[in-house]
């Protein structure tokens, strides 16, 4: 005879498949692990803040298909939430009157060593990624390891493509 009722075995198995649930949604939109040994990472949503330096040469009138630039340098801050909690990383940008970047800083400004950590090495790596590619066709998703520094960073190149294109 067994000791276990039928909605003793409903509820183990309930609780069985809301466990993997949870286990399998915690890895869902991350394409790397960024977690240290202290169980942070620089992780999260994004929001922006604009901060332009304005920008220079008036552009010639040619664009794209998506819009014409005006040449010059452009400033954004792009923000995202960590484990650690908000954070944000500075983006200034060199356009070319097509939209083409020829020069990308990315300035960390994380609240916590981890997260710095993660945009000092994103920072290191993004000119590899962008530079001599039309802006409008960015889409970084990880640099260098780093995964979710790349939320701010886009809120960022969101933002300064508006400037741009002002």
């Amino acid at each position: 005879m067994s000791s276990h009722s039928p909605a003793r075995r409903w509820l183990v198995t309930a609780a069985a498949v809301a466990t993997l649930s949870l286990t399998a949604a915690c890895g869902v939109g991350q394409s790397s692990d960024e977690s240290s040994s202290d169980g942070s990472s620089d992780a999260g949503s994004s929001s922006s803040s604009q901060e332009s330096t304005g920008s220079s040469d008036a552009s010639d009138g040619s664009g794209s298909e998506s819009g014409s630039f005006t040449a010059g340098t452009y400033d954004a801050e792009g923000g995202y939430t960590s484990p650690g909690g908000q954070q944000s990383v500075g983006v200034e940008v060199t356009l070319d009157a097509d939209g083409t970047v020829t020069d990308v800083e990315v300035t960390p400004e994380a609240s916590d060593s981890t997260s710095e950590r993660y945009q000092s090495q994103f920072a290191g790596g993004i000119a590899d990624e962008v530079v001599g590619k039309r802006i409008d066709e960015l889409d970084v998703s990880t640099v260098a390891g780093s995964s979710l520094t790349s939320g701010g960073f886009n809120d960022a190149i969101d933002d300064i493509i508006s400037q741009a294109r002002a």
